[in-house]
């Protein structure tokens, strides 16, 4: 059993001992330490807390939890039901509230959970709030409301709501999308994905439709991430039906991966590079991702005269960001797509309405729409080290060893050389030190993560 604690929220595996996994018991802790950190920092007069969740087996059990925990904290709840976590988000908003909670482990398998915890903008805590969150979890200083003072419980449904809002943008255009008669195949990987995914193309104006993984059961069919080893079943509709373009997204639809015409992945890193062609061609302005993502966004976002700006890795780090440089378009290279007109928050529904809208002004074919982006790849390696290790003094040495070149260490180090790039962080929980490298193939950029790895495993070795 697994329960990891940290400042972006709780998750871990369902069952088990107290302390040991994500069980009632801890649940109603965790969910007790929000409520109390809410109470004391309330940013508005509402009493309300949106409860949001994915299709997971554990999802119904965890709701019942945690709206029960809230309205013996005294909140009144508003339960969204199953929702994705960009519907949740905006739920918060829509209804004025004082924070929600996703129930959520996003890309994570099966037996995962987690409480994913949100502000009155429908935006997660930042790092010091969540640090509050976990400190009056360990007190467990907590006052109950008596009983008349108990909380109450109304049930709503805001996937209607979310489409809307997505079909009101400005640069969503429904009538080319329609006029393009596309045919797309879809992965919702049996979560709510497949609640929203059929309706949102529909109301797109999209009229074929070939579904894989629809029902919201909680029974993922293949690794919920949406990476290409995981992909084979969709990359095989694309080569045996006429499907224009493919959508695969994570359980709680935050996450977008597209599929070429021919089955070939469009690749996570390119959903955000095209999703902000299209919108920095209508609406010019500064672009954000993380450390981590494609340096093709920065190429694009130059392309047009604009500035790209570096975050921190961690969506509340990528908006505050985005917030600070004015950005018109922001996310991760996971797929994951910011867009402010909608909200700060990875939303898939609104980057499959922007991508179709691109995609139908183009009129080209996925494949080569793709073909006409800078070319990079990413690897990703990972050195062990021993827990004796000091790893920050490593890295330390490595950002002195690369002076000459551009180093950033907002977030472990990046190295930015003229044509490609290193980026080491270490893991938070366990002695290892997590290596990626971009460049113009993908040997390039194995053999530059190798180079500077080797540079660290000589560097541990004098320790």
């Amino acid at each position: 059993m697994t329960l990891i604690k940290s400042i972006s929220g709780i998750r871990g595996t369902i069952g088990g001992r107290a302390g040991d996994g994500l069980n009632p018991l801890d649940t109603v802790k965790f969910v007790s330490a929000y409520a109390t950190f809410i109470r004391s920092n309330k940013k508005n007069d509402s009493n309300k807390i949106v409860v949001g969740r994915d299709a997971r087996i554990s999802g119904k059990m965890m709701e019942q939890v945690v709206t029960g925990t809230l309205m013996g904290m005294g909140f009144d709840v508003v339960n969204i039901g199953l929702a994705t976590t960009p519907t949740t988000e905006l739920a918060v908003t829509m209804e004025k509230a004082a924070g929600g909670i996703i129930l959520t482990a996003s890309h994570n398998p099966r037996q995962w959970n987690a409480l994913k915890l949100l502000n009155e903008r429908g935006e997660f805590l930042n790092a010091a709030e969540g640090e509050d969150v976990l400190r009056m979890a360990e007190s467990e200083d907590f006052e109950f409301a008596n009983v008349d003072h108990i909380g109450k419980i109304s049930d709503k449904d805001y996937t209607d709501a979310h489409i809307q809002a997505v079909l009101d943008l400005k640069l969503v255009d429904v009538d080319v999308i329609r006029a393009a008669d596309f045919e797309v195949a879809i992965d919702c990987v049996n979560s709510v994905g497949g609640i929203v995914i059929p309706k949102l193309l529909k109301a797109l104006g999209v009229k074929k439709i070939n579904e894989l993984y629809v029902t919201p059961n909680g029974e993922f069919p293949h690794n919920p991430e949406p990476l290409p080893e995981h992909l084979k079943d969709i990359a095989t509709m694309m080569k045996t039906t006429s499907s224009d373009v493919g959508f695969v997204v994570d359980p709680d639809v935050d996450r977008l991966a597209i599929i070429s015409e021919n089955g070939d992945m469009f690749g996570e890193e390119y959903t955000l590079v095209a999703v902000a062609d299209y919108v920095l061609k209508h609406t010019p302005g500064n672009t954000v991702s993380n450390l981590s993502s494609s340096r093709a966004l920065r190429d694009v976002t130059r392309s047009y005269g604009c500035e790209y700006n570096a975050a921190a890795v961690g969506e509340v780090n990528v908006t505050t960001k985005m917030k600070a440089t004015n950005a018109v378009i922001g996310g991760e290279g996971n797929g994951g797509v910011i867009y402010p007109e909608s909200h700060y928050g990875r939303d898939a529904l609104v980057g499959i309405a922007l991508f179709l809208s691109h995609l139908a002004h183009k009129k080209m074919k996925v494949s080569e729409l793709r073909a006409s982006y800078p070319q990079y790849f990413i690897a990703k390696q990972k050195v062990e080290l021993t827990p004796d290790i000091d790893v920050d003094a490593i890295l330390l040495a490595i950002k002195e060893k690369y002076s000459q070149y551009d180093v950033t260490d907002i977030d472990g180090v990046k190295i930015d050389f003229p044509d490609k790039w290193v980026h080491l962080r270490k893991s938070n929980t366990e002695p290892i030190i997590r290596v990626y490298s971009e460049a113009h193939t993908m040997q390039e950029a194995e053999d530059i993560g190798m180079q500077v790895m080797d540079v660290v495993k000589q560097l541990s070795s004098r320790k």
